[in-house]
């Protein structure tokens, strides 16, 4: 059995897997707040716990968010201190690892089959090479999947929180706008317009600075229920200009930096979004800005034009790449694979 994790700044989410056939097969699992506990080992005992005696670990791996450095990392947004041998000694799985949140996104993409994939653009399907995967969630998570002739590596990045370059008039006065918030230090990143945090700014700055008209019935719906849903909601049924107009911006703004990713590790494998939005906003992402934005790029913009564009739909993909990897990992370690012998077993 495989114990994955998706370790968020809000929420722990971890599952069960096992392998039929060579494939992943979900068994169980359960979101955690995880501000509520004082550890992750405290998480984990307490989802292991509520299963059956048959639940045997063989291997664990955790998807955190941030670079992972000699197998420790410091959470931002929680006062853990991750290391992946203290914790594999406190829950006693001799096969534990921490990887990178997006890494096991990038690892995930492999899982999947096509009903958990959209195609947004076609591309040339015929190209082979490298991936870039963005995705925007509470942050903007980005990672490159290298092609090495057989397979796609996953290397993680944080090019979520390189400088925002806005592309309209109209982008310049929200960069403008947004430099001028105490809480930006002069440094205005991606993650500022294309996150769930970003939505928000951009819907606060068309309505105090554009002034774009904000009913009362919106204005109670973000006051009580999670404004980023929303926006999504109220905006791609076209019942709010204000939040059509905040998911158009947020969309271009996507589409400009997915294709920035696209060009710097040159993605003629496909560019893929991931995290919680893009699945929610497909309405705005086929409408054309986010397109637009992603082949703008002049003299290449026929080359970018070819490269497939597809949007994640599965929300456990990153649990699936956390998986995946924990076994292949155990499996160079001890020499004997789970999904080998899943196969071996049924054949």
């Amino acid at each position: 059995m495989i114990l994955a994790g998706d370790v968020g700044g809000t929420k722990v989410h971890l599952a069960l897997y096992r392998f039929e056939r060579g494939a992943l097969e979900h068994v169980r699992d359960q979101k955690f707040p995880a501000t509520k506990y004082p550890d992750l080992v405290s998480v984990v005992r307490e989802f292991l716990a509520a299963g059956g005696p048959g639940e045997t670990i063989d291997a664990a791996c955790f998807g955190v968010p941030g670079p992972v450095r000699k197998n420790v990392i410091q959470l931002t947004n929680l006062p853990w201190l991750l290391d992946s041998r203290e914790l594999s000694a406190a829950l006693g799985i001799e096969h534990l690892f921490l990887i990178n949140d997006l890494e096991a996104n990038g690892y995930g993409i492999a899982e999947l089959g096509p009903d958990q994939i959209f195609s947004l653009s076609e591309g040339d399907s015929s190209l082979v090479g490298n991936r870039a995967l963005i995705a925007a969630g509470t942050g903007l998570g980005e990672a490159f999947l290298i092609w090495d002739g057989k397979m796609h590596v996953p290397m993680a990045s944080e090019g979520g929180h390189c400088d925002y370059g806005p592309n309209s008039d109209l982008e310049i006065e929200l960069l403008t706008w947004l430099r001028a918030q105490p809480n930006m230090d002069n440094h205005v990143s991606w993650e500022r317009v294309c996150s769930g945090l970003g939505l928000r700014n951009v819907y606060t700055f068309l309505r105090d600075v554009k002034r774009m008209e904000e009913s009362a019935e919106l204005r109670e719906r973000m006051q009580h229920d999670d404004p980023n849903a929303v926006i999504a909601q109220w905006g791609e049924s076209g019942k709010s200009e204000l939040c059509a107009r905040s998911l158009e911006i947020f969309a271009s703004a996507y589409g400009a930096e997915a294709g920035n990713m696209a060009l710097k590790i040159l993605a003629h494998g496909g560019v893929y979004l991931g995290g919680g939005i893009a699945p929610k906003i497909l309405k705005t992402l086929q409408a054309g800005a986010f397109l637009r934005a992603f082949c703008q790029k002049g003299r290449m913009e026929k080359l970018v034009s070819q490269m497939p564009v597809r949007v994640i739909l599965e929300s456990r993909a990153a649990l699936l790449g956390a998986a995946a990897y924990a076994e292949s990992r155990a499996a160079e370690i001890s020499g004997s694979s789970l999904r080998s012998a899943s196969i071996h077993i049924r054949s």
